[in-house]
């Protein structure tokens, strides 16, 4: 999902580029895909047309996604107090249901106590790393306390903020994140694909909306879900490539953009592999046992398939979360039977400081995991069990858990706490199962 990026020393930070920075928490991966629609009607001003992928909407994206994104400015001196607010509660008093979506979902704590917990003192000890850490988590200029600009010295550096809105940092990727820029509304064509021409916008609340293509475009969600051509990567695989996974495969080919699986109907939920429903719609789980009863001393012979048959990019995606598939045999109390316990994982498990990849079992869209259960029937009266267990934040537990260990003492330490218990809480079954089989 979203990492933070180390660039090279006094660069500007770029999306989708340089080493990962490991003190980064990211509270979601396959569902917090970095775009937003307003609701359609209401006055508009089109964009140029652009069709999907051509140079055009790459051009808007460009610029659009100049991150952080600058400094709204003064607001028209029309608007009202609401129309010149960013907070996403003034958005919700005209666009009530698409608040209320985004308030469940993962963009909303995209700046949740994991990540405070790690740029409290990443501020003042690397605020380089703090900012590429907000490129992604919060990305408006007003959610950062530092700013490229000139000290009282006149020394060119990362001066002090005095926009700055802890309140509107603490609220994540907000409405504005992805919609205003400059207090200019952008937005997708009206839900009948079409794109206004000019009216009268000082008429309008908030100046209308400007319309583009791009906002339904899975290039508009790559900045954040993908790395860059000199991304850090290993074993040959970007550490952060859902957009190539998605672009190279059967999803791509036939159209099938990212909003319209994570935005179906366009809500603004982005619901991903921390939602069970989602997951669980997302792959086939078949099990065959090949007989139905076996006799003490026969050896059972189990087999469990997982098919990627709904995901339109690797199952799952990215280093966070972890799949484990889980076989063994029980006795009628429930009891499993010592020397019975197998297990699997689906995901791509990487070393805590990212050095090295340990293993890559992700399954490709319309591929199959297939995980084969083979023990010995001691005796009768035995069920099998099988269990799949999805861990969405997988990686960020074992960190916070070393982190906390080696520096309990840290400013961010009880921020820490709270987020390593947020990840031990997600961990959820998408499939469970209990065979007689002697």
């Amino acid at each position: 999902m979203i990492e933070c990026m180390r660039s090279g020393a006094g660069e500007a930070p770029a999306r989708g580029r340089g080493r990962p920075c490991i003190r980064a928490y990211c509270t979601g991966l396959l569902a917090t895909l970095l775009l937003g629609l307003l609701a359609g009607g209401g006055g508009s001003r089109a964009a140029s047309p652009e069709a999907p992928g051509d140079g055009g909407a790459q051009t808007f994206l460009d610029r659009h996604w100049t991150v952080p994104v600058p400094l709204q400015g003064p607001p028209p001196s029309r608007f009202s107090p609401l129309e010149a607010s960013l907070a996403p509660d003034a958005c919700g008093a005209c666009h009530a249901p698409q608040y209320a979506d985004w308030k469940t979902s993962l963009h909303s704590q995209s700046m949740g106590p994991g990540v405070r917990g790690q740029t409290l003192g990443m501020v003042e000890e690397d605020p380089e790393t703090a900012r590429q850490c907000y490129t992604c988590h919060a990305p408006l200029s007003e959610q950062q306390e530092i700013l490229p600009g000139v000290d009282r010295l006149g020394f060119a550096g990362l001066v002090e903020n005095p926009h700055f809105d802890r309140v509107l940092q603490g609220q994540g990727l907000t409405c504005a994140g992805c919609h205003v820029r400059g207090h200019e509304r952008f937005g997708p064509p009206r839900r009948d694909g079409s794109l206004p021409g000019a009216m009268l916008r000082e008429q309008l609340p908030h100046n209308g909306v400007t319309r583009t293509p791009a906002f339904r475009q899975a290039e508009f969600c790559k900045g954040c879900h993908q790395f860059g051509p000199d991304g850090y990567a290993l074993n040959g695989k970007f550490l952060e490539n859902t957009y190539n996974e998605w672009k190279t495969g059967p999803y791509a080919a036939r159209g099938i953009q990212c909003q319209d699986c994570h935005m179906p109907d366009r809500r603004h939920l982005w619901r991903g592999i921390h939602d069970p429903e989602m997951v669980r719609q997302g792959v086939s789980i078949r099990l065959a046992t090949g007989k139905t009863r076996y006799a003490p001393g026969e050896t059972l012979r189990a087999t469990l398939t997982v098919t990627n048959t709904g995901v339109g990019h690797l199952f799952p995606t990215y280093v966070t979360p972890k799949v484990l598939v889980r076989a063994s045999l029980v006795d009628g109390g429930g009891k499993t039977l010592d020397g019975t316990f197998q297990e699997e994982a689906i995901g791509r498990e990487v070393t805590l400081d990212l050095s090295q990849e340990l293993y890559d079992t992700r399954i490709p869209p319309g591929k199959t995991h297939t995980f084969a259960y083979r023990r010995k029937v001691p005796r009768a009266g035995l069920r099998l069990r099988v269990t799949v267990v999805v861990y969405p934040d997988h990686f960020y537990t074992r960190f916070f858990e070393a982190t906390l260990a080696n520096a309990p003492g840290a400013p961010g330490a009880p921020l820490l706490r709270e987020g390593l218990e947020k990840t031990r809480r997600s961990p959820f079954p998408i499939f469970e199962e209990e065979r007689r089989i002697s």
